[in-house]
């Protein structure tokens, strides 16, 4: 279950659908809103994929979840106590490696030095395929 203490300190009241998503989010590592619910039904079966929505944007607000978007589908959260990464998806197989964001740095400077553009890498995804699926035909 979450710290009590750390929803109120984000100024939340402690209700216990926010306890479950923000457990559930944290137990999964990288999970939609669907799997969250999933999860969360496990013990508590009446609760609405709509009231995970809500919590899941409720947290991400306080700074205590984060998402991303994995390929073509929706977004996928994760705790943001989470060190800071970036993210690879498997187009083939859906495996998902966490990459340190300090292994971005060359990419983020020659995008700000050759276009000036600043990057938010708390969003970053790169699809493309693993070493295993690039190897098959």
């Amino acid at each position: 279950m979450a710290e009590p203490h750390e929803l109120r300190e984000k100024g939340l009241r402690l209700t216990p659908q926010r306890e479950l998503v923000l457990s559930a989010v944290r137990s999964l590592g990288h999970a939609t809103p669907e799997d969250v619910a999933e999860r969360v039904r496990q013990t508590h079966p009446g609760i609405n994929l709509s009231t995970v929505y809500r919590n899941l944007e409720t947290l991400e607000n306080v700074g205590l979840v984060q998402h991303t978007h994995l390929g073509h589908g929706g977004a996928t959260y994760h705790a943001a106590e989470a060190k800071l990464h970036a993210h690879l998806t498997c187009e083939r197989c859906g495996v998902l490696i966490e990459v340190p964001i300090e292994e971005t740095s060359l990419l983020t400077q020659s995008l700000l030095n050759d276009y000036g553009f600043h990057t938010d890498l708390e969003h970053l995804a790169i699809s493309g395929r693993c070493e295993d699926c690039f190897e098959k035909p």
